[in-house]
């Protein structure tokens, strides 16, 4: 038995036989061709065939990873027509008599290379994409396969790395789990592995020779298992039956109130990153939408995305959601959510720098951008806006002063829009402190408790040294907690939770009790923490009353 460890994805347990994906080896000889005209129109039909595999991938990931992370394909197709790129195989074809084979093979290689040497690293990730779009030239043109291909049974993938349109083709229901050398938490990898619930683990020193060998993945302590022991087999099945155990009792649960033992309601709502997660929101039953993170919407795109743009997609979640309360975090980006078309300088401390709504204030023509788009949205569903980063009443003020003018603007323009609400995220100590103060200026708070811990104790949550040390569940991050709570419904506001306590339900009878009014967790974790509310029992526990018409 061996086992290697790497960074856990998605929680779960996995179980079966590996198989090793590698991509084709294409070997692309150099022939000469006699009829020059008839190699180029044999290019030019595979160029067509390959986008319209393209069209067709991009269709299919909208449906299953959503509109945000499925717009590589439309970059891809892009590129497929890019006049240099274009030009340079018809040239090698026209002038060098060889094969169109070789003519696409040599220019996506010169091309990959290109890009791989500018400092520019937007630039340099383009080489991955030349090389995607070439080899699936070479595969028309030679009539290969495509990518995707992962057998008749269930496995665990392993790869040293899988582009986006090698996820979207494989057979979602042969997929046990992911294990990849490469890739990131925001890799395309990952993303999948969250949208479909399977373990999945990055950065595991993988080997070929794995390939057939039976593996046990382990989500929940990064653990990779190749030819455990009977003992260790044994064990993890019976964690793996009784995940399952647990998640078929949990679905019965759908439908049902998210009310107390004693009776007290509570709104349970979900995270989404991006359009593609709502079917994650209604699968799992939760009632609506607490955070959705709009800064997904400008990291996967190459430029500012316009008003038009964010405007399809608040709309088309807030007419998936039926009425159901969306609340839209404005753009937060900064930190570790960098964007190289903003042009930020690297900062010494970026967690604590330039970001969210302190770039927002400084470049407003971005910020009306993105409150036109939500303003109109709110015509087709319940909006509500939440800014985030907020310290101080006076930066309130100025948003809400920005606000006016834009609904001036669209009423002016005789564009509708409907009732919409605003809301901060009260994720700094200055924030807390301030609440009292700041529950006067808007409709609702919801607590970020990641950056509210980090904030608290003066540790970055990401920092591996302090592992050990960091302790979200600290009294002063809960009395902090206790005192925002106070102060909103002292002003008849409600109050919520959308950070990653939301789902600790070793807290949720805590928030309960000290009278929160809606949590907010991933699509996933609904249904565990409604069995958490229902099993709550908060008699004998005053709280203030709050006023229900506000923000519901």
């Amino acid at each position: 038995m061996e086992i290697y460890e790497g960074k856990p994805i998605f929680k779960g347990i996995a179980i079966g036989k590996i198989f090793y994906y590698q991509k084709g080896k294409q070997q692309v000889k150099r022939e000469k061709i006699q009829d020059v005209a008839a190699e180029i129109a044999r290019y030019e039909a595979a160029n067509e065939k390959a986008s319209e595999q393209l069209q067709a991938l991009y269709e299919k990931a909208v449906k299953e990873v959503g509109e945000a992370n499925a717009a590589v394909f439309e970059v891809h197709m892009m590129m497929l027509e890019d006049d240099d790129y274009v030009s340079s195989i018809t040239n090698m074809i026209e002038t060098q008599n060889v094969n169109a084979e070789f003519a696409v093979a040599t220019t996506g290689d010169n091309f990959a290379e290109m890009f791989s040497q500018m400092d520019d690293e937007y630039f340099k990730a383009r080489a991955a994409d030349v090389k995607d779009i070439t080899e699936r030239l070479i595969s028309v043109l030679s009539e290969q396969e495509s990518a995707g291909e992962i057998g008749a049974e269930p496995v665990i993938v392993v790869a040293d790395d899988l582009a986006p349109s090698e996820t979207v083709q494989m057979d979602k229901d042969k997929l046990l789990a992911f294990i990849t050398r490469h890739g990131s938490a925001n890799s395309h990898t990952a993303i999948l592995a969250r949208t479909m619930n399977i373990p999945a683990l990055i950065g595991v020193d993988i080997k070929e020779e794995w390939n057939g060998h039976m593996a046990i993945v382990d989500g929940r302590e990064g653990k990779l298992y190749i030819d455990p022991e009977e003992e260790v087999l044994t064990k993890l099945q019976e964690a793996q039956k009784k995940e399952q155990e647990a998640r078929e009792l949990l679905s019965l649960l759908k439908g049902k109130e998210d009310v107390t033992a004693d009776g007290k309601h509570i709104k349970l709502y979900a995270n989404i990153a991006g359009v593609g997660d709502v079917a994650n929101v209604l699968a799992n039953d939760a009632a609506g939408i607490g955070l959705f993170r709009s800064e997904f919407l400008y990291l996967e795109a190459e430029d500012y995305p316009d008003e038009e743009t964010q405007f399809l997609a608040y709309k088309r979640v807030a007419e998936n959601m039926a009425g159901k309360k969306v609340v839209v975090r404005t753009l937060d980006i900064g930190a570790d959510k960098q964007v190289d078309y903003f042009n930020l300088d690297k900062e010494e401390n970026p967690a604590m720098g330039y970001r969210a709504i302190r770039i927002c204030l400084d470049r407003p023509e971005i910020f009306r951008t993105q409150l036109r788009a939500l303003i109109r949205a709110s015509a087709y569903g319940e909006i509500a806006i939440m800014y985030p980063m907020i310290i101080s009443v006076e930066e309130v003020l100025k948003i809400k002063a920005i606000v006016e003018e834009v609904k001036k603007e669209l009423d002016e323009q005789g564009i509708r829009y409907g009732n919409f609400e605003q809301g901060i995220m009260i994720e700094t100590p200055a924030a807390v402190m301030m609440s009292e103060e700041l529950a006067k200026e808007v409709d609702f708070f919801s607590i970020g408790t990641n950056d509210l811990t980090q904030y608290t104790l003066a540790m970055d949550r990401q920092n591996p040294l302090l592992k050990d040390k960091y302790n979200d569940h600290h009294p002063a991050v809960l009395r902090m907690v206790r005192m925002v709570v106070e102060s909103a419904h002292k002003e008849g506001k409600r109050v919520g939770i959308c950070g990653e306590l939301a789902a600790d339900t070793a807290l949720t009878g805590k928030f309960l009790e000290m009278g929160v009014d809606f949590l907010s967790v991933v699509p996933a974790c609904v249904l565990p923490v409604r069995k958490a509310i229902r099993e709550t029992d908060l008699s004998g526990v005053s709280a203030p009353e709050v006023n229900e018409d506000n923000n519901e």
